[in-house]
Formats: C-alpha cells, structure tokens, sequence
C-alpha cells in the first residue's frame, strides 16, 4: 500500500493541541483561536461572534471546540449566529480540530473557532 502525504491547498490545518494551547504552522497559539481562510487569530470565546460573523462568506460550516468536552452553546450565542447564517457544529475542541483538518484536506470551506483544553 502506497501512503501520500495530506495536501492542504491555501489554508491552514491544526498541526497539534493541548492543554492551553494549539500549533498551526509550527506556531504556538495560546488559548482560544479562530482559524479560516484568512489565517490564524486569538479568539475571545463567546464574547467575541465578530471574526464568525464578519468572515461568513470565506466558509460553509464553523466547527466550534467547546473545550476538552461538548457542551451546549449559550442561548444568546446560538441566537445572535443564528440570525447572522452563520452555519455551525458545535464538538469539543479536539473534535473540532480533527474534523476542520479532514474536510480542509477535501478541499472543503470550513473555520474553526476553538477554546482551548
């Protein structure tokens, strides 16, 4: 059997993860992070919708990490990207983090707006 290395064209995978912090592009970013096509930023958690929002038209689906497990959006949250479109799963971070990688590897459009573990 032939193995060929994952190809990921013009955006980024989560490399690794752990408690407090994720790597992308050999780069360490602590605590929580948002990641699309435009690359990587700190993310202020659920208080901070705007890099959702405002970047909506560069994927299909956010994967939003949770933490070390799934939980439940807060109302408000779910609300306030609801009215916005914006299309979202919630699983917990290092779901989220495996699942962006394997449809960013399918040429998918996809964020990823994850708490750390």
């Amino acid at each position: 059997m032939q193995m060929s290395a994952v190809r990921y064209e013009d955006q980024l995978p989560v490399d690794s993860y752990g408690p407090g912090f994720f790597r992308v592009q050999e780069t360490l970013q602590e605590g929580a992070m948002f990641l699309n096509a435009d690359g990587v930023s700190p993310w202020g958690g659920y208080d901070d919708l705007a890099p959702l929002i405002n970047s909506i038209e560069s994927y299909d689906i956010v994967f939003v990490g949770t933490g070390a497990d799934i939980a439940p959006l807060p109302k408000d949250v779910r609300a306030t990207l609801d009215e916005a479109g914006v299309a979202i799963e919630v699983m917990s971070s290092p779901s989220a983090c495996r699942t962006y990688n394997v449809l960013l590897s399918e040429g998918r459009r996809v964020a990823l707006a994850v708490l750390a573990v």
